[in-house]
């Protein structure tokens, strides 16, 4: 069930019109919550109405175990178990061919078979469920005597399929919050989010994936250098879009209901710097890899060790998003952009004033972020070797670049770069809007789509991760 089908849209409605009658009651309102999380997971494979609920009651027991020892030794113990379930979860079912694969080619053998790959998902159930084990190891939170709370906050189906990934006891406090009501303003962003999340993935990057992106990286060596410079550029707009759009639903399909996710996204291509990017990008990523395994990495008192571990902790990132070397190289690639740019800014130190001014920054990184992207979208290494071979052809011809395409670039760039301050009066100006106007509005953008995205939607992309 993609969150940009009208599927989707009569699922919520459906949750919508049901739960809010029955959410003064506590149990019955999670109860209906954790119904709808598990018939979201049975649309895709009906696996996930084992794998999810037991994987979470080992967790809630394991929570249970945290919370009464006290012993060092039985804490670890129980939180290694959280660990090898979780990870154990998502190699079994996620990077098992991969393993095999590799194992084949090393050996020199051909690679055993393994049929039970579940990916949808399970990268982002893996890494939001075991917030709650480790910060309740690391006593950041207290445990949930709910096992139907915790089973609700663990499956939550608009973060479950490309975040934002929610620390689980964040969750829990929203769920067991009593008297909750949905205030008219918060309805009224939640439906603008979601337009705003339709209009960018079907308008914006559905329309670059379908009329470039996608045929360049394809077939590298029927467009020019100029033409597939262009369609890296216009990848790196289509991922965002696509993937805040993802988000902008997701967080406005979880505020009709009463919940507040986490922002994800703030004007990444906007950063002065690679470190700088990944405080705007991908933003729950980057705080769990910080929190959860940066920070638990040894040699923090060494002086070379920290650039070291965030080496690792990227090239790991780059392997969450997919069992492919590309997306290790792509990892390496910006933690070692990372690492480079730390130690120049402990060199210079926190307060030496730019050398550069703030333009030329953000543009050289957004070039690296942009090479390092091709890694990304490429399905092989040899295709990303073709891409940068395309590059060194040095032509100039841009006739496969049709004009709506430049208009929806241009469009994309200023949605991208536009201030804060008037993205928020354009929102609150909708919050504002008497519900005949919203639904005008609303009529407006689904008209559009149905006009220019007429064959269909694309999945989101970071399902796929």
């Amino acid at each position: 069930m993609l969150l940009s089908s009208s599927t989707y849209f009569l699922f919520l409605a459906a949750l919508f019109f049901l739960y809010w009658p029955l959410s003064r009651w506590r149990a019955a309102g999670l109860a209906i919550l954790l119904f709808a999380n598990y018939f979201f997971y049975a649309k895709w494979d009906l696996f996930y109405l084992f794998l999810i609920p037991l994987a979470s009651s080992c967790d809630f027991a394991i929570g249970l175990g945290l919370a009464r020892f006290q012993s060092p030794a039985g804490r670890k113990l129980l939180v290694t178990l959280s660990l090898l379930l979780n990870l154990g979860l998502l190699t079994a079912f996620k990077y098992m061919p991969f393993l095999f694969e590799n194992y084949g080619r090393l050996a020199g053998v051909p690679p055993p078979t393994w049929h039970w790959t579940f990916p949808l998902g399970i990268s982002f159930y893996a890494f939001q469920s075991l917030t709650y084990t480790l910060d309740l190891y690391r006593r950041d939170a207290k445990p949930t005597r709910s096992l139907l709370a915790h089973l609700t906050a663990t499956s939550f189906f608009p973060t479950i399929l490309a975040g934002p990934i929610t620390r689980v006891p964040d969750l829990l406090k929203q769920f067991e919050r009593p008297n909750k009501q949905l205030d008219a303003a918060d309805g009224s962003r939640a439906l603008f989010l979601i337009g705003l999340g339709l209009l960018k993935k079907l308008l914006i990057a559905d329309y670059l994936a379908e009329n470039l992106v996608n045929r360049v990286f394809d077939f590298p060596g029927l467009y020019s250098s100029a033409e597939v410079l262009i369609g890296v550029y216009a990848y790196a707009l289509q991922l965002y879009y696509d993937f805040s759009g993802y988000t902008d639903v997701a967080i406005g399909s979880a505020l009709l209901l009463g919940i507040k996710l986490p922002q994800n996204f703030n004007m990444p291509y906007a950063a002065a710097n690679i470190n700088d990017f990944w405080r705007r990008w991908h933003i729950s990523l980057s705080n769990w890899l910080r929190d959860y395994l940066f920070f638990s990495l040894p040699g923090k008192r060494n002086a070379v060790m920290p650039y070291i571990n965030l080496i690792i902790t990227m090239t790991l990132g780059g392997l969450w998003h997919g069992a492919s070397w590309n997306f290790v190289i792509w990892g390496v690639l910006h933690g070692v952009a990372q690492a480079i740019a730390r130690g120049w800014q402990s060199w210079r130190g926190p307060k030496a004033t730019p050398w550069t001014p703030a333009w030329f920054r953000t543009f050289w990184t957004v070039q690296f972020v942009c090479f390092a992207w091709i890694f990304f979208r490429a399905t092989n290494f040899e295709q990303a070797l073709k891409i940068l071979e395309q590059f060194g052809e040095l032509s100039y011809a841009t006739t496969n670049v049709s004009g709506p395409l430049w208009v929806v670039l241009a469009i994309a760039l200023a949605g991208h770069y536009l201030p804060k301050v008037p993205f928020e009066k354009l929102r609150e100006g909708f919050v504002r809007s008497p519900f005949f106007v919203q639904a005008a509005i609303l009529m407006a953008l689904i008209i559009a789509i149905q006009y220019i995205a007429a064959t269909g939607a694309a999945p989101f992309i970071y399902t796929n991760f």
